[in-house]
């Protein structure tokens, strides 16, 4: 999944997920531990129960009432509320949370790993012998929040948008819908090939079945994605214009939405709680506050005055790390976050494979970090490859160049010089608007340029992503330095290396075209669902190894601050985000 912070470029902050849909905790298996000691979280795997119906088991002291702001510091949030566009951790973790769902969803076991369950389909679908045809049925008692019926027609509608990767270029139906459905790969979708008819997915009573072009195993988990639920028919989910104003049928719906600004949320009195097996109702109002300054946030939550204690932050600067972690207690929750941050440089400039490992030697890791407000060793460890820790078939102790990359000014020049391409110029761009991501280009700049490079970095306010992703914006023409942060859509390899380094991935910032690569990525996803976590583990080293395309700047965690009110302070690990479904006010 992707995360759309900005910053994330270089700061290997929150940016690109969906992201880190079954998540885990390693040690630490509730996710609430506090204090150094803490394991940087693995991913355990998926936990699935299709018989869970609702409504949500109530949570033991939980008090109904009250209204809960939640300060996000430095992300502008989503730019869309359009559940067919939804990719990012940030909007992701709040809409399916709070406001939309789809055909299956997670909820928090007590172990504080995420589970699979139903969610608008009555089980987690019914395939067919190869996985080439899946079938949902749709349960009769989920509704909008006009009170009117989410029909099974809606939901195919709603899944068919997703195909229409020119409407919605960032959204995960560009990478899995049209991969995975039948014909996807021809069809344009409702919107760019108005009036062409699609009969790979269709409905019957309360039945949507979907055809593959290939055998898919994993479309329960791509069921949990909110591309993969209902849209009003016709012109009332019609783009942009249902992006401001969506329709919801979840627990909240939206009162208010200032972009890049404030999220308010308020109870749907049509949702009905039997028909949800996660999700809860408890807070009457919800107050995101997108964009903020770290600074004044850390203030707010250690003040411990009024309007900390029913408020929760998504961060907290590692000036203030040691302060919180004595103070709070267990209202700092370290969540894992199954994402890896990464630079990519473009593969048909940066041809030589030690320029590119140059780059990784020239990047200063730790003081990156520490600018970027990340706390390293906590929030911020080193990477190995591209597949996170603890994912099935990971290789643990590989390292691409014989050891654990670390930055190393002299070993950068010597590979420069091996190379001949001493005073190597790099040409990138960073996010202007947030005073963080400024004060990493500095570090990055400062650490390249003591290792023998030249670096032009262009200021840039918009979103990295609106220029890494256009292929025509003029400033993207000319980079060789890009970025990307990438957290696992569910637990395998599949949701890690083709979106990142296939030829066609949407997330394919570097340019990687390696077609023995693809032909790899199509043949491990051909085979036997058991055989394919070693290999694409097996894969991911090798990519590194032979290519090393793309360099793992770090593997994340989260830290996450909860005022003394907030009920059931928690993370998600499927989203890697406040664990939204599970909390309440104390009253």
């Amino acid at each position: 999944m992707k995360r759309n912070k900005p910053l994330a470029l270089v700061a290997g902050a929150a940016l690109i997920t969906l992201a880190a849909c079954g998540g885990g905790n390693g040690d630490d298996t509730e996710g609430t531990g506090t204090g150094t000691d803490k394991k940087f979280g693995a991913q355990e795997g998926g936990t699935k129960d299709e018989t869970l119906q609702g409504p949500a088991e109530e949570l033991e002291g939980a008090t109904e009432g009250g209204t809960v702001t939640v300060y996000v510091a430095g992300d502008p949030g989503p730019n869309s509320l359009d559940p067919t566009d939804g990719w990012s951790v940030l909007g992701n973790s709040i809409q399916q949370a709070l406001t939309h769902r789809s055909l299956t969803q997670y909820k928090r076991g007590e172990d504080g790993q995420p589970v699979l369950v139903p969610d608008l389909a009555v089980d987690l679908g019914q395939p067919n012998e190869d996985y080439t045809e899946w079938t949902f049925t749709i349960r009769d008692d989920a509704t909008w929040e006009d009170g009117k019926p989410v029909t099974a027609e809606e939901v195919a509608w709603g899944i068919q948008r997703s195909l229409d990767a020119e409407t919605f270029p960032a959204g995960p139906g560009a990478e899995y819908s049209k991969g995975y459905f039948a014909g996807g790969a021809d069809y344009a979708g409702p919107y760019t090939d108005k009036g062409k008819a699609y009969d790979a997915i269709s409905f019957d009573g309360q039945d949507v079945t979907i055809k593959m072009e290939k055998p898919f195993p994993d479309m329960d988990y791509w069921g949990a994605f909110m591309a993969m639920g209902p849209a009003p028919l016709g012109k009332a989910s019609q783009p942009p214009n249902y992006g401001t104003d969506p329709l919801s049928n979840g627990p909240y719906k939206i009162e208010k939405w200032t972009p890049s600004e404030e999220l308010i949320l308020t109870k749907n009195d049509q949702w009905i709680a039997e028909s949800d097996p996660a999700r809860h109702q408890y807070v009457d109002e919800w107050i995101f506050k997108f964009d903020q300054d770290q600074a004044k946030v850390d203030q707010i939550m250690l003040s411990g005055n009024s309007d900390s204690q029913t408020a929760i932050a998504t961060s907290i600067g590692s000036d203030k790390y040691e302060q919180a972690n004595s103070e709070l207690g267990e209202r700092l929750v370290q969540q894992t976050s199954q994402c890896v941050s990464t630079l990519t440089p473009d593969y048909s400039k940066i041809t030589d494979i030690n320029v590119r490992k140059a780059l990784a030697y020239a990047y200063p890791y730790q003081d990156v970090w520490l600018a970027g407000g990340e706390v390293p060793g906590v929030t911020r460890v080193p990477a190995n490859s591209i597949m996170p820790p603890g994912m099935a078939g990971k290789v643990e102790d590989f390292q691409p160049d014989g050891e654990q990359i670390t930055y190393n000014p002299e070993k950068a020049k010597e590979l420069l010089a091996e190379a001949g391409e001493e005073g190597y110029q790099i040409t990138m761009i960073f996010y202007e608007v947030d005073p963080l991501a400024v004060a990493v280009q500095k570090q990055i700049t400062k650490g390249f340029e003591s290792a023998g490079f030249k670096v032009k970095a262009i200021p840039v306010q918009v979103s990295p992503y609106d220029i890494w992703l256009n292929p025509d914006d003029k400033v993207n023409k000319t980079l060789n330095l890009r970025g990307v942060n990438w957290c696992s859509d569910w637990p395998a390899g599949s949701t890690m290396l083709p979106p990142l380094l296939s030829s066609d991935g949407v997330y394919n910032t570097a340019g990687f075209n390696e077609e023995a690569i693809d032909q790899e990525m199509e043949d491990i996803a051909a085979m036997p669902l058991e055989d394919q976590a070693d290999a694409w583990g097996a894969l991911d080293a090798k990519i590194m190894e032979e290519y090393f395309p793309i360099i793992p700047t770090a593997f994340r965690n989260d830290l996450f601050v909860f005022g003394e009110k907030i009920g059931n302070p928690s993370g998600d690990a499927a989203l890697g985000a406040p664990n939204y479904k599970d909390f309440y006010v104390m009253q």
